[in-house]
């Protein structure tokens, strides 16, 4: 039998073991029931980036509601936030210059990943405190006076591998247009609607390309190897050269920064404190390496100026990332949103390179609340040389001071070479408009819309190998010929890619005649350029063709038509050859045979009064011509046969000399003429572009009006920029002249001091046209005959000037012309003064 003392002790020991088993068992049963007590920790990840061009924003704040749990972004904008499950349910972001953002998080597991986009927030006036020392104007300064250590321009020479991106939406979507029987056949392309923007957008064009490029800096050239492109079916090499990177370098610390067609004011131009306010925000750590945040908001409204933030290394003063976006109220069209980006990074202890560069637009043309286009162009550099002798030797393989070569396999790789070589992946829209692109050319309605649009907008159609129009030409009328019908007909590249034939056939039904054109072209090699042309006409004639004009052929013409004004007809006949050569270094060569036969037709004198006594006819000629221009770096658009200029660095000259030949194919003169001119356009920021033409020449010899200069005038008001508006056809010859032609494009002008026309983005401009011209005695005697409306200077000026209103609804321009000189001035007010009106689209 056991003893008292020993049955007490079992007794506290089994007590004590109940005691441990109710207490673990209430544990499990408190952890379970109530976990605002023991909470499971939990897992927030994600990335924050810009609504408008879906960049990482660096160095957000990301703090749970209600809790002390909060981050900050790293520079490639990601957080990671680890809380009790207990926690609040609403992430709070917030960054500088940003509008905040309450984030409702989903109710998930363990962990969730997230994806926040932040929209600008409206830059508000804000008030500028004067202090006796402004830190931020002192770290500006200090960026400003050390630029020209993080300019590329001070390294010997430089290359690097390029790869440029370039991605184009449509935005505000209707996603009911599926629903329109027109569209029905492409309603599996708004299945790629993305709205993760605010707006929905949907993916509709990509290209990429990889470039290496080389620069040498003294004296300056550039290189570039486009290896790899891939532009959906645009067999355009002169494209191909645009999406590179020859044509795309922005360099933030210039004095002014390339926006479309505009200059605007650098944050860090040398004299950037009278446009710009400057204010210190924080700073941070990226690898070791400390940021200082600053921030630039434009001082007046209305100007060419950005407003944005930069990451500043303080040691260096050179730039880490930097984003810009034009100021809300800049005069600009057609453009909603737009933010440039770049980014730095070290590529060795003391050299800050460009790393990324960013590029993001939404072009609005018919309102922001209509339908519109995103522009996304990116490029990325690596494998960055300073100053390496193998960079030398790439460069001294070029024959001028920019070359672009485009690689013959570049457009045939495969998509193996593009998932190893680009230098960042596709996301899951661009990796869709491959796809898209690809189903969509295999469906037949493509093909025809795109060709009834194609029709309208540009006036051609082609079918097969040959091509029709322009529509706007088929039917028009005047006074000699009643109602014109013509029809024209041309071959296209699927004929032949170096050879172009083209005619047509016109037929008036007052005159009876039939009119018409064969010409033929022949492209033998494009780069450098050189072709042979041939043509025969025989149709009306204007005495003069200049750029720009609105001929009587054209539908719109008749309703524009200055009142009172006799319209003067010429018929001509021509042959004519051409041989036309082009060098590396920027001249071109043009070898003219011309044999022309005129015949006034109407309001001009007649062949009745040249006849001489030979076997000649009147008012024909044999020419032989030279002209010889020289256009530095100049840059074209090609298509497959004909080419547009944009235009060169440095002045155009032109030059041309003719040589009449009586006696050859009965012509009946003797004669020379020279003729020449420079020409520029000029951006002088930030005081718009200038425009100006210097001009003149002399013609030798005794000879009828045809073959004198007729000076070109305008008898419609429309405008004409290279013409004299308030001069007529035929108003004045002259065998001897020189004359300039001014424009000068202000911007916005003294209209962005009133708060109505800069909201309206009217644009000031002014001009002036002034030419000095005389005749000879024997070509007064020869040509002031019969009823003759002709008139000429005698050495005195003609001077017209104006002004006007530009960009009026964005696409329209009047001009207010007036006459001058000579004086006595006409007594007919409609001589002295003119409004013309002209269309155009622009930036």
């Amino acid at each position: 039998m056991p003893s008292c003392g020993s049955g007490i002790m079992f007794y506290l020991q089994e007590l004590f073991m109940r005691f441990i088993f109710y207490t673990f068992l209430l544990l499990l049963t408190i952890t379970y029931s109530q976990p605002n007590i023991f909470a499971q920790k939990k897992i927030i990840k994600g990335l924050i980036r810009d609504l408008q061009s879906d960049e990482p924003i660096p160095f957000a704040s990301v703090l749970l509601k209600n809790t002390a749990t909060g981050s900050l972004t790293d520079s490639a904008g990601r957080f990671r936030l680890s809380f009790n499950s207990a926690g609040g349910d609403t992430l709070l972001v917030t960054s500088v210059g940003y509008t905040p953002v309450a984030y409702v998080v989903t109710p998930f597991s363990d962990s969730t990943l997230v994806t926040i986009k932040m929209e600008v927030a409206q830059v508000a006036r804000e008030a500028v405190v004067k202090v006796k020392f402004n830190r931020a104007l002192w770290l500006w300064n200090k960026i400003v006076k050390n630029k020209y250590k993080h300019d590329p321009a001070q390294y010997k020479n430089f290359s690097y591998e390029i790869y440029n991106k370039l991605e184009l939406d449509l935005i505000n979507v209707n996603q009911k247009l599926g629903n329109k029987r027109l569209l029905k056949p492409f309603n599996f392309i708004l299945q790629n609607i993305d709205t993760t923007e605010g707006k929905p957008f949907l993916p509709v064009f990509l290209t990429e390309t990889i470039s290496d490029f080389y620069v040498q800096n003294d004296p300056h050239k550039t290189r570039e190897i486009i290896r790899a492109s891939k532009t959906n079916g645009i067999e355009n090499e002169s494209i191909t050269k645009f999406l590179g990177a020859t044509y795309q370098n922005v360099n933030v610390y210039l004095n002014y920064i390339p926006v479309f067609d505009k200059q605007f004011v650098s944050p860090f131009h040398d004299r950037a404190d009278n446009y710009y306010n400057y204010k210190l925000l924080d700073t941070q750590y990226l690898n070791n390496k400390r940021l200082v945040h600053l921030r630039f908001t434009p001082k007046a409204k209305g100007g060419d100026t950005f407003e944005g933030d930069c990451w500043v290394a303080d040691s260096s003063y050179a730039i880490q990332k930097i984003t810009l976006r034009p100021s809300t109220d800049a005069n600009i069209n057609f453009v909603e949103k737009l933010t440039l980006i770049q980014e730095f990074r070290l590529i060795n202890d003391t050299t800050w390179f460009l790393s990324k560069d960013k590029f993001v637009v939404d072009i609005s043309p018919i309102g922001k609340s209509r339908g519109g286009f995103k522009g996304r162009k990116t490029a990325t550099y690596k494998n960055v040389e300073l100053n390496k002798d193998s960079i030398e030797t790439v460069i001294a393989q070029n024959k001028k001071r920019e070359e672009i070569q485009v690689l013959p396999s570049s457009e045939l790789l495969p998509d193996s070479f593009w998932a190893s070589n680009r230098h960042e992946e596709l996301n899951r829209n661009e990796i869709g408009i491959y796809k898209m692109i690809d189903t969509i050319q295999s469906i037949p309605a493509f093909k025809k819309y795109n060709d009834a649009i194609n029709f309208i907008t540009t006036g051609y159609k082609n079918v097969g190998n040959y091509r029709i129009g322009p529509w706007y030409n088929w039917i028009s009328s005047n006074v000699l010929e009643g109602t014109r019908l013509r029809f024209d007909l041309a071959t296209n590249y699927k004929f032949n890619r170096k050879l172009f034939l083209h005619g047509y056939l016109a037929y008036g039904f007052r005159d009876k005649r039939f009119k018409g054109l064969a010409e033929f072209f022949y492209l033998p090699i494009k780069h450098p350029r050189m072709y042979f042309y041939a043509s025969y006409s025989r149709d009306r004639d204007y005495g003069q063709n200049y750029y720009d004009e609105v001929s009587t052929d054209n539908v719109f013409s008749l309703a524009v038509r200055k009142s009172g004004v006799p319209i003067k007809y010429l018929s001509l006949e021509e042959k004519r050859i051409e041989i036309f050569k082009e060098t590396n270094l920027g001249l071109s060569f043009l070898l003219e045979v011309t044999n022309k036969q005129y015949d006034p037709l109407l309001n001009l004198p007649g062949k009745v009064y040249f006849i001489k006594n030979t076997n000649n006819s009147p008012l024909k000629s044999f020419e032989t011509g030279l002209k010889i221009r020289y256009a530095h770096l100049e840059k074209f658009i090609e298509n497959s046969f004909y080419r547009t200029s944009l235009g060169s660095d440095l002045p155009i000259v032109e030059f041309k000399y003719t040589k009449g030949w009586a006696g050859v194919l009965k012509s009946s003169y003797n004669y020379q003429k020279i003729s020449g001119g420079v020409s520029d356009y000029i951006k002088i920021p930030p005081f718009g572009s200038f425009y100006y033409n210097v001009f003149g020449g002399r013609v030798f010899g005794i000879v009828p009006y045809p073959f004198l200069e007729i000076h070109p005038g305008n008898e419609i008001y429309y405008y004409n920029k290279y013409a004299f508006n308030m001069m007529n056809r035929f108003e004045y010859i002259s065998d001897r002249y020189a004359g300039v032609n001014l424009e000068h494009n202000i911007g916005n002008g003294l209209f962005k001091y009133i708060p109505l026309t800069r909201k309206l983005k009217f644009r000031q401009f002014w001009s002036a046209k002034g030419l000095i011209g005389g005749l000879s005695e024997a070509n007064k005697n020869l040509n002031f005959v019969g009823n003759h409306s002709f008139q000429t200077l005698n050495n005195k000026m003609y001077l017209e000037v104006g002004t006007g209103v530009d960009n009026i609804l964005k696409v329209l321009r009047l001009d207010f012309i007036w006459r001058l000189l000579p004086q006595p001035l006409p007594v007919e007010r409609n001589k002295r003064f003119g409004i013309f009106g002209s269309f155009r689209v622009a930036f």
